[in-house]
């Protein structure tokens, strides 16, 4: 995407190729790719969201995610048994530490082969997946795409026989040397090759399992080159699909888990992708750092990746390499909580980075930003359907929003999550407070109540307990009214309304959907959708909202408690009839009905 004082302009080129770029020149870029054909589209409009759509138009847009899977997620390369998975839970559900998703990484399998348990550690995978669910847990195994070469393996006799295996110029197998050792490569390429892989994802669900975490699938070879590696039965350098393979083995598992599972939406989580991943998988960032640079480092990476319509991405929180410590793990929580992907991930033979292994203190202090993301929960799906809907990213730069700001052209340290949350992340060890712009509008603190009116900097404190947080004024922020332990079959009678009134006059809009969370329903009407306007006249002020949707079987909310910030509001009315508060709070009777509140503003 590009920007001057003209309307915007984005740019794509359709090649796998290994390609380089330059811009070093003021008036001119240049592209170039070292084979295949050079196509470029231009996306020309006045806004940075009307070229986001129109590129997301062409190269596809994120399935509506499972709503578990926008929760907390504890993953660990780790040699876990069994009975120490079962242990992890019950120690989550102990300490009451939120979380919806319990991963594992390689130490489960037999011998690093893919698509099997290791019997010893893992006698009864069944069972273990079985106890998760009763504690509100999903668990998401890693399966990478090299094969261990080893007759008398399934896997491989199965892909040897079928001849989906990627090859060498002279006809034989490509080996590589990864995990298993000798390792062969599906040619994702082929149909066939997509198809077998989608057989073999669809098998291994079949225990319980709840979506697929694809690593390794640059693809990494190891110490063996990738080069000699063909595609499309030897026809195809590797050159020309190198980029593609993650694409390709996304598309091959996504494929397999809609056939093992088609009435639920799915979940792959991968390392590599490409233009159209965002249509089949999430993305993390890869194995990071435990380093303050690191952290900060993810904020611009993941914002990028929004504008490039991959919306679903997030960094492994805590940092993946080397040892993390208390502080450094805290904020990176603190920011993780408030981007779209929230892992805890890190590596084998590092100190522990459980969400209480820093003591009481720390322990606590992610307890409070886990339970923030997990009350911001409606709030975080809407913002998923839009961007399932529209290409919109979920973690946004400023200049989305107010492009024509020249401060929001140099910002890549803060941003906007979901339509309305301002986030500053703290990313230098010992701060306690921090430079934070503020666009045009007004701003609310989420933690002082304080309004800001914008287009200034300001030093806002940031001491342990949190990191800055402002609410844009003109939003109406659906939350859930309790602490949850997780999202499984949890649907709130009561939805609270937090509602941000600006200074300044207008017309402002938000959105609340509900619907069951786990099927594609509602794309036949089984949803309730909440539209809002907010709008202010000089002291008078309203909020409408107007109803959507057949609704859904598991719909239980009968109401919202309305909650005013920034101005202590007279005579509030319903539909004309005066309501009274309760602790602040206005409630409205509303099981998927229109209404409308009136107030005027005391102050």
């Amino acid at each position: 995407l590009g920007h001057n004082e003209a309307p915007m302009a984005g740019f794509f080129v359709d090649n796998g190729y290994r390609g380089v770029f330059e811009f070093s020149r003021s008036e001119e870029y240049r592209f170039g790719f070292s084979g295949g054909q050079y196509t470029e589209y231009i996306f020309a409009a006045p806004t940075m969201r009307e070229i986001l759509t129109a590129y997301t138009d062409l190269t596809g847009r994120m399935a509506a995610p499972p709503l578990w899977s926008l929760g907390y997620h504890q993953c660990r390369w780790f040699r876990y048994t069994q009975e120490a998975v079962e242990a992890l839970a019950t120690r989550h559900r102990e300490k009451k530490i939120p979380c919806d998703a319990l991963w594992l990484d390689i130490e489960y399998m037999d011998g690093y082969r893919v698509f099997t348990w290791n019997e010893k550690t893992f006698p009864n995978p069944k069972a273990m997946l079985a106890c998760l669910e009763k504690q509100g847990f999903r668990a998401i195994t890693i399966i990478d795409p090299g094969v261990k070469v080893e007759r008398g393996y399934a896997v491989y006799d199965q892909a040897v026989e079928r001849d989906v295996l990627c090859k060498t110029e002279g006809g034989d197998l490509y080996i590589g040397q990864v995990w298993p050792g000798k390792t062969a490569f599906p040619d994702f390429v082929m149909q066939e090759a997509r198809d077998w892989w989608g057989g073999l994802n669809a098998a291994h669900v079949e225990s319980g399992l709840a979506g697929i975490w694809n690593d390794m699938n640059e693809p990494a070879t190891g110490d063996i080159q990738p080069d000699a590696m063909l595609f499309g039965n030897g026809q195809y350098s590797h050159e020309r699909y190198h980029n593609q393979y993650g694409l390709l083995m996304a598309m091959g598992t996504v494929d397999g888990l809609r056939r093992a599972m088609p009435e639920k939406r799915t979940f792959v989580l991968s390392r590599a992708g490409s233009a159209g991943i965002q249509r089949y998988a999430a993305n993390w960032m890869g194995d990071n750092c435990s380093r303050w640079d690191h952290l900060w480092l993810s904020l611009p990476m993941a914002l990028g990746f929004g504008i490039s319509g991959q919306p679903f991405v997030g960094a492994d929180i805590g940092g993946f390499v080397e040892h993390s410590n208390a502080e450094l793990f805290l904020r990176w929580m603190q920011c993780g909580v408030l981007t779209p992907f929230c892992r805890n991930h890190s590596n084998m033979g590092n100190v522990d980075q459980y969400a209480w292994a820093f003591g009481g203190v720390i322990e606590k202090l992610c307890l409070d930003a886990l339970r923030l993301r997990y009350r911001l929960m409606p709030y975080i799906y809407a913002a998923f359907m839009q961007a399932a809907q529209s290409g919109e990213p979920v973690q946004k730069p400023l200049i989305f929003e107010f492009q024509n700001d020249q401060t929001t052209r140099e910002l890549d340290d803060e941003y906007l999550f979901g339509p309305a949350l301002l986030v500053a992340p703290v990313y230098e060890k010992g701060a306690t407070a921090r430079q934070v712009y503020l666009p045009k509008g007004t701003w609310h603190d989420w933690h002082s109540g304080e309004k800001h009116t914008g287009e200034r900097f300001l030093i806002a404190p940031a001491p342990m307990d949190y990191i800055p947080l402002f609410a844009s004024g003109g939003a109406v922020i659906p939350m859930w009214p309790e602490d949850v332990l997780s999202t499984m079959d949890y649907q709130p009678e009561i939805v609270e309304l937090h509602v941000f009134l600006p200074d300044e006059d207008g017309e402002f809009h938000s959105f609340l959907h509900e619907d069951d969370g786990l099927t594609f329903d509602f794309q036949s009407g089984a949803f309730i959708r909440t539209d809002f306007i907010l709008r202010k006249n000089g002291a008078q002020v309203s909020l409408e909202a107007s109803v959507s949707g057949e609704g859904f079987p598991e719909f239980t909310r009968r109401e919202f408690e309305v909650q005013f910030h920034g101005a202590a509001l007279d005579s509030v009315r319903l539909d004309g009839e005066n309501l009274t508060s309760q602790n602040g709070c206005f409630t409205v009777p509303s099981a998927g009905t229109n209404f409308r509140l009136e107030a005027s503003d005391g102050a």
